[in-house]
């Protein structure tokens, strides 16, 4: 059942990002030869206006052909000879729709819940040393910490992690305070088990303005733990080992339902992590990498420069080249990690 689940969450994650270019290119007057869901032998398909549009065997990808995507061509309808801010558009609607589409699987996530933290203390643990040195008080909302905005409860738990020294900009009664150099550090109290600072976070009633701004507020928070993993990725924290892909997916949506309480905590888990999985394949796909859709935004940029340097048209062919070996090296990693997740999975 999960691998099912799984396939229909790539199938509708590549649908929607297909979508993305498909929407934008209409918008644009690009020509669209075929919409495809899937990749190998075609199951189903049909012919509307200039645009095939296609059901493929596998469902592990899926593509917008445009005319002359990088090629030159006569056809006043093809990619290449639209503006640059056209071809952007198009680019970037792909990433652009995968992330909506993370935000509406929070919100639906998020809906049926019937309150919300907010990073507002109201009230203290008993012997909280803060509160008898009057540091915090009930009722202030934190704003910053060591500079990062503390939009929702986790970013607070998040950056003042395990304790230490901090710099923390807090609203209280309508003025903002300032707390510079602040010392605080987890501790235990009698009766709770683990350690904690010592203060409770405020709940408010949910409604629909409330779930919609926790759901962006947590696809922005996505984000950051996505760009979090590239930097010890580059920094060599983690390694290409640690990477999952598709069989790890798998691996991982089945593990999260089957740990589930109930059905329904199973579903809401798995719309969770399909969310950040919307999330995260919107941010890794605007990356500047060759064959990635910021890789190719970022070849028309420099082209657009050259031209205007050179005062002439570069074919369309090397950048062609260029996304070709792209692709290549990122089939081969995409080999590499399918592969570390199946010993993983195999030696679990």
């Amino acid at each position: 059942m999960y691998i099912i689940i799984a396939i229909i969450m790539f199938g509708v994650l590549i649908g929607v990002h297909e979508f993305g270019h498909f929407s934008a290119a209409k918008l644009c007057g690009v020509r669209v030869n075929e919409f495809a869901i899937g990749m190998g032998p075609v199951l189903w398909k049909k012919k509307k206006g200039d645009t095939q549009y296609s059901l493929r065997l596998f469902p592990i990808g899926g593509y917008c052909s445009m005319e002359a995507e990088e090629e030159s061509s006569d056809d006043p309808k093809a990619f290449t000879n639209k503006n640059p801010l056209q071809r952007v558009l198009i680019l970037c609607s792909g990433a652009a729709m995968n992330y909506i589409l993370g935000i509406v699987l929070l919100i639906i996530v998020f809906a049926g819940v019937k309150t919300l933290t907010q990073p507002v203390i109201s009230g203290f643990m008993e012997g909280c040393p803060y509160e008898s040195e009057q540091l915090l008080q009930t009722g202030d909302r934190f704003v910053r910490i060591d500079g990062h905005k503390t939009s929702m409860t986790y970013d607070v738990t998040e950056y003042l992690g395990s304790g230490g020294v901090h710099d923390i900009v807090l609203k209280r009664n309508g003025e903002t305070v300032v707390l510079e150099d602040v010392e605080l550090e987890k501790q235990t109290y009698d009766g709770i088990e683990g350690e904690y600072f010592g203060f409770y976070f405020a709940t408010v009633k949910n409604n629909i303005l409330r779930t919609v701004q926790y759901a962006c507020q947590w696809s922005v928070r996505f984000v950051r733990m996505v760009w979090d993993s590239l930097r010890q990725l580059i920094a060599g924290t983690v390694g290409i080992k640690d990477l999952s892909g598709p069989v790890g997916i798998v691996s991982m949506i089945t593990q999260t339902g089957e740990s589930a309480a109930s059905s329904a905590d199973a579903a809401r888990n798995i719309l969770y992590f399909c969310a950040f999985i919307a999330v995260n394949l919107a941010v890794m796909n605007m990356l500047p990498i060759p064959a990635l859709d910021g890789g190719r935004v970022f070849c028309l940029i420099v082209t657009v420069i050259l031209e205007a340097i050179l005062r002439r048209k570069i074919d369309p062919k090397y950048e062609a080249y260029i996304n070709t070996a792209g692709l290549i090296l990122l089939l081969g990693l995409t080999a590499v990690v399918m592969y570390n997740d199946i010993v993983r999975l195999i030696a679990g």
